[in-house]
């Protein structure tokens, strides 16, 4: 996490937030916050109600209670556009990406460059979109080609240079490694490295234990819509995680684990 004064002031706060579907509680009561610089896991079981509680700071639901205040400001998310004005950018497991698109197309999609007289500006897209992806990856090549063709690791740095080309602040980010290989995951995670070196506060959704100690500072777990355990990384172990997931509580023997133990 960084050391700085902007650090004291959470880049998110999210309070109480509620979310129902009929009867059913998908979020129940939960609280969470992100600070500059740093890697928070949001971990459990499908249908634990993780995603619904990302999609919700991401602007694509909306809450049914609870309050979001991005940089201190109370936030009004309506829709994923209201998200993004705040610098909260999502890489969804999918990437959401047109495969038929090349990545200057997908890096730009929906907020595309205009020349003076109101044409797309395709020629400073493509330049842009080279220096972007190199900046990430200098060996990133096939810029012409539909994403479709690319390996999943070159499609993730797609996404992810998309979220920091339009000054990302939170990066939401939904199993950014699933269906990698051990390069490209490597790639991944040194990447998520350096967002959080520059500042990005990142919420990482994930499946990956390896991942998850690699990567996070903290890590919150969610069982039946509820936060059942928010703890710093180095105070848990991986039965820890697994134990909330499964049974929604710690061992029965659980300490701190602390930094040496």
């Amino acid at each position: 996490m960084l050391d700085s004064e902007q650090s004291r002031t959470p880049l998110v706060e999210m309070s109480d937030i509620y979310k129902r579907f009929g009867g059913i509680h998908a979020v129940e009561g939960v609280s969470t916050d992100l600070y500059p610089g740093e890697v928070v896991g949001v971990l459990g079981h499908n249908g634990a109600g993780k995603s619904c509680l990302m999609r919700i700071l991401s602007g694509a639901m909306k809450a049914n209670e609870g309050t979001i205040r991005v940089n201190g400001e109370l936030a009004d998310l309506q829709t994923p556009q209201d998200a993004k004005k705040y610098g909260i950018e999502t890489i969804y497991q999918n990437l959401a990406l047109a495969n038929h698109l090349d990545a200057a197309a997908n890096l730009f999609l929906g907020r595309e460059l205009k020349t003076r007289f109101g044409n797309l500006d395709e020629a400073r897209m493509h330049a842009e979109t080279k220096d972007a992806l190199r900046q990430l990856n200098p060996n990133f090549k096939n810029l012409k080609d539909p994403v479709a063709k690319l390996s999943g690791g070159q499609r993730q740095v797609i996404a992810i240079a998309r979220a920091i080309y339009f000054q990302a602040k939170v990066l939401i980010m939904d199993e950014p490694t699933a269906a990698l290989g051990p390069s490209e995951t490597a790639m991944v995670a040194d990447l998520t490295r350096r967002l959080k070196a520059e500042g990005i506060g990142i919420f990482l959704i994930s499946h990956d234990m390896h991942d998850v100690f690699e990567l996070c500072d903290r890590v919150m777990v969610m069982n039946k819509g509820r936060n059942v355990g928010a703890f710093k990384i180095e105070d848990v172990n991986k039965d820890d995680i697994l134990s909330l997931i499964i049974k929604g509580s710690l061992p029965d023997d659980w300490a701190p684990r602390g930094p040496s133990k």
